[in-house]
């Protein structure tokens, strides 16, 4: 997925030594309970705890996902760019991080900065068994995001994203949604070639 209005917060910088070493110091961090960031005596800082959240979730670390969860991190915390543990675990594919988090109240259909959702992000990335478990939570098919009014079916058929596809039109997905320049999932399978896609969308509007 790209996204030419929220680079900075619909995609992070690419790994780099510091990068990971900030993220190991917040994880073990909040797993110790190190003193520094405990904000009393009693308890540790929700938002040392809720950055560590999105770093295992990001990463696809279900078992310190898990320990942080019994330490009471909170499922929903959010970033500068309101992203969630979910949307970071959805964007790439961590579908047993994604299970955790529902299990722990995580909300299926927060949205961010631009009104991206965690099905929005799976879908666009094409990670079809995260999309069916989000539906199956009951995500928001049609839900679409305020930068181009893509819906998880445009992204997926303007990328080509077969089996997504196949599994939002199971599913119910609008095929007739246009985004804001008036294109709908079929327009862009057509511009971007991609003739499986399309004759998947055609099929589905007869």
């Amino acid at each position: 997925m790209t996204n030419t209005n929220q680079n900075d917060c619909f995609l992070l910088p690419n790994t780099a030594t510091l990068k990971r070493t900030c993220r190991r110091c917040l994880i073990i961090a909040a797993l110790s309970c190190a003193p520094l960031l405990l904000t009393n005596c009693g308890g540790q800082d929700p938002a040392t705890q809720g950055e560590s959240l999105l770093a295992v979730a990001e990463q696809g670390d279900v078992s310190a996902l898990t320990a942080l969860l019994k330490q009471s991190a909170p499922p929903d915390y959010r970033n500068s760019c309101q992203w969630t543990p979910l949307m970071k675990a959805a964007l790439n594919g961590h579908r047993a991080v994604i299970e955790e988090l529902l299990a722990a109240g995580a909300a299926v259909d927060a949205v961010d900065i631009g009104n991206y959702t965690a099905l929005l992000l799976a879908a666009s990335n094409d990670h079809a068994d995260c999309v069916a478990l989000l539906l199956d939570h009951g995500a928001m098919i049609n839900h679409q995001e305020t930068t181009e009014g893509f819906t998880a079916l445009i992204w997926a058929a303007k990328l080509g994203h077969l089996k997504t596809v196949e599994i939002l039109l199971k599913r119910g997905a609008d095929v007739t949604l246009p985004d804001q320049k008036g294109r709908t999932a079929l327009d862009w399978a057509r511009e971007q070639k991609h003739a499986a896609v399309e004759a998947a969308l055609i099929a589905a509007g007869k």
